[in-house]
């Protein structure tokens, strides 16, 4: 087993290499940073589900999805309809329990769809604030990702709407 910080740090480097997968748009790497049954011992010819360590994720407003199938479909989904992607990453705590890391993070996400009509730039860059947990676990071949779940933070209104201050 590896130091405490040593741990740590391998987590926050596979933490980043996620992110920075989806900046490039590599699937094969994303892909590969995910859990596989053979990861876990699970034969992979047979995998039900139900088994423990089957991967999740939950995107902003998405459902739960479940399993590499449905996980890595959606990131393909994600990479084909997105030009431009970049994470700035802040307040990142990582904590690590044996075989098991959590991440907390907030993604601040700048993104831009397709140029209009067909034009030769990225059309309007979008910002975006979203808190996520990743979770990981330790294989043999390094830190891979368990499950991941990403939820939109409300603006705060300046207005001060919603305020339950008394007036």
């Amino acid at each position: 087993m590896s130091a405490p910080h040593t741990d740590v740090e391998q987590v926050e480097a596979a933490n980043t290499t996620y992110y920075e997968a989806m900046e490039r748009g590599d699937f094969e790497e994303l892909s590969s940073l995910w859990l596989t049954p053979a990861d876990l011992g699970v034969d992979e010819e047979y995998h039900d589900p139900a088994d423990a360590g089957v991967i999740s994720c939950v995107h902003p407003g998405w459902p739960v999805l479940t399993g590499r199938g449905e996980v890595l479909r959606s990131y393909a989904l994600i990479m084909a309809n997105t030009d431009y992607i970049q994470f700035f990453l802040t307040d990142v705590h990582v904590s690590v329990t044996g075989d098991t890391a959590l991440v907390t993070c907030t993604e601040n996400i700048l993104s831009g769809g397709p140029a209009p009509e067909g034009g030769e730039e990225l059309g309007p860059l979008v910002g975006q604030l979203v808190v996520a947990t990743n979770v990981f676990h330790r294989t043999p071949s390094g830190w891979k990702l368990w499950s991941h779940h990403a939820s939109p933070v409300l603006a705060e209104n300046d207005e001060g709407e919603g305020d339950d201050t008394p007036t």
